[in-house]
């Protein structure tokens, strides 16, 4: 298990962006050499966890919370053979792309020792958005990647340090639960009723998530919401 690579995005004027200043730093590169990673601050101040990313909507991206944007080489690779269409490292305007790790089977509290300074911890699954779609240019891409079900994970920074290509990737921690990334991204995009699952994963989980997942039960109830979980095909 491996980092394929490191990428990073500059802010730049586009015409797809959602993003009301038009800029965005989806567009993201690998870079050579190392990049300091580190906990960026609250969601609507801080932005990136890694040196030199733009993040321009604040609002919705980044924060100590979506620190860093992983996907899995693998992945790219099962959707250039279903778009037939080479895509690149950080084709999905992804931070990391690693290559042996299940990213979207990961799960939430799991992490991840990156090199020898960097651990990283998964909390939640990347939820597309128009610029997303815009950035693909490919046709109801949003309804598409959600349907695909492999969205990649986030993760805050526990440990600060530099990372590069090549490290190697260990996973130093897997919390007692069946959380995935996978699944918490059905439950917060078109499976509701999941949404109780999620309690499960405790204080690790995006704190949005969780708020979702708190007052789903709190209208529910945790029992009726895991009854209906039961009758999702």
């Amino acid at each position: 298990m491996r980092l394929l690579s490191v990428n990073l995005g500059r802010a730049k004027a586009v015409a797809y962006t959602d993003n009301p200043e038009g800029l965005t730093g989806i567009d993201k590169q690998p870079v050579a050499g190392p990049v300091r990673v580190a906990a960026p601050g609250p969601k609507g101040i801080g932005g990136s966890g890694l040196a030199g990313d733009d993040v321009c909507k604040r609002q919705h991206h980044g924060g100590d919370d979506q620190a860093v944007y992983a996907v899995a080489r693998e992945d790219l690779d099962d959707w250039e053979r279903e778009l037939g269409r080479t895509l690149a490292d950080g084709a999905f305007g992804e931070n990391l792309t690693t290559l042996g790790l299940d990213v979207s089977g990961a799960l939430i509290g799991e992490r991840w020792r990156i090199g020898p300074e960097v651990v990283l911890e998964i909390t939640s699954a990347r939820i597309p958005c128009g610029t997303f779609q815009g950035h693909m240019d490919e046709q109801r891409w949003v309804k598409r990647f959600t349907r695909k079900g492999a969205p990649g994970a986030y993760l805050r920074v526990i440990e600060p340090g530099e990372v590069r290509a090549g490290d190697p990737v260990e996973i130093v921690h897997r919390p007692d639960h069946d959380v995935t990334v996978a699944l918490a991204f059905r439950a917060t995009t078109t499976e509701r009723a999941l949404l109780p699952r999620m309690l499960a994963a405790g204080d690790a989980l995006h704190p949005e998530v969780l708020r979702s997942a708190r007052e789903y039960v709190a209208k529910y109830g945790e029992k009726d919401g895991e009854e209906h979980a039961e009758r999702q095909p």
